[in-house]
């Protein structure tokens, strides 16, 4: 069984960065698209990036494209998301999750990923 773990979080002025990490373990992540999520306070959980199993190809958010990468290394089963020119409505509680198989398609909706972590807060100051 899949398990996900959240680090990188924090407090962090406008304009800053911050690095987020999601450690796996239990199985390998080479057959699972691997997404970020956020949910702010009052409002649903939303989809901000995912890469698929080889990490070849990626998709953002228009929210967040042009600011936000996301990485993975499957070796070290880890996905990582560098999150640059932070504004407040960045903030928010932010979830690694895993999508199984290997599709031909890109997975953006949480109904589509079957594991998720416990998240991580971001909370971004102007």
């Amino acid at each position: 069984q899949l398990q996900l773990v959240e680090s990188g979080g924090g407090l962090v002025q406008a304009g800053g960065s911050l690095r987020l990490s999601c450690a796996a373990s239990g199985r390998t992540l080479s057959d699972c698209d691997m997404g970020w999520f956020r949910q702010a306070p009052g409002k649903e959980r939303e989809f901000v990036a995912v890469a698929s199993w080889s990490g070849a190809r990626t998709y953002y958010a228009d929210s967040v494209k042009g600011r936000f990468t996301i990485s993975r290394d499957n070796a070290r089963k880890a996905v990582f998301l560098q999150m640059n020119s932070l504004k407040p409505e960045d903030t928010a509680v932010y979830y690694c999750a895993a999508a199984f198989g290997r599709l031909g398609l890109l997975r953006t909706a949480p109904s589509q990923f079957g594991s998720w972590g416990q998240g991580t807060q971001v909370t971004v100051f102007s």
